[in-house]
């Protein structure tokens, strides 16, 4: 009885663990990842959820000027590196971080925080931060419906979404 028992609870932990991923495979904004290596051989994984533009104003509509977003969808986007690195100069521990921004139309305040598991910005706190660098966004060569990471050989982070560009270096 106690076997029966215990491959009904292993069967229903499996079942719901499918389900799940499924679930968040069909959602509108679907999970994505990107990694790379930095030029000093960092590895660099992002996890995020990529939302879509549909038609709206980025900065006013979604992603608000001057405000903290989770820079995604979601959960909050995860920045992960194997190493102690640099981030345009500025250092950051080896370590997993969430990924926040407060977007400009001038510029992008990139935020490493400490904690990496929030839904979206629920619980942010300036105060867990673990570096903030500033990079200038640009207009992009084309328009990207579903926010992108990339990741270049080198450790060119780069984020694209509309018809806006915003990058920055991981040494």
């Amino acid at each position: 009885m106690k076997t029966f028992i215990s491959v009904l609870a292993v069967s229903a932990v499996l079942m719901t663990s499918g389900l799940q991923a499924q679930d968040k495979a069909t959602r509108p904004s679907p999970p994505a990842k990107a990694s790379g290596t930095s030029a000093k051989g960092a590895t660099i994984a992002i996890d995020y959820s990529q939302p879509s533009v549909k038609g709206r104003m980025i900065g006013k509509e979604i992603a608000p000027y001057g405000e903290v977003w989770r820079t995604g969808a979601n959960e909050a986007t995860t920045f992960e590196v194997n190493k102690d690195v640099t981030i345009n100069g500025k250092s950051l521990k080896a370590g997993k971080y969430g990924l926040y921004s407060i977007p400009g139309e001038n510029e992008w305040t990139i935020i490493f925080n400490k904690k990496n598991n929030l839904w979206g910005s629920n619980g942010y706190s300036e105060a867990d931060d673990a570096l903030r660098i500033t990079a200038k966004p640009e207009k992009a060569a084309s328009m990207t419906e579903k926010m992108t990471f990339n990741v270049a050989d080198g450790g060119k982070v780069k984020m694209m979404w509309g018809d806006v560009a915003v990058d920055f270096v991981v040494e």
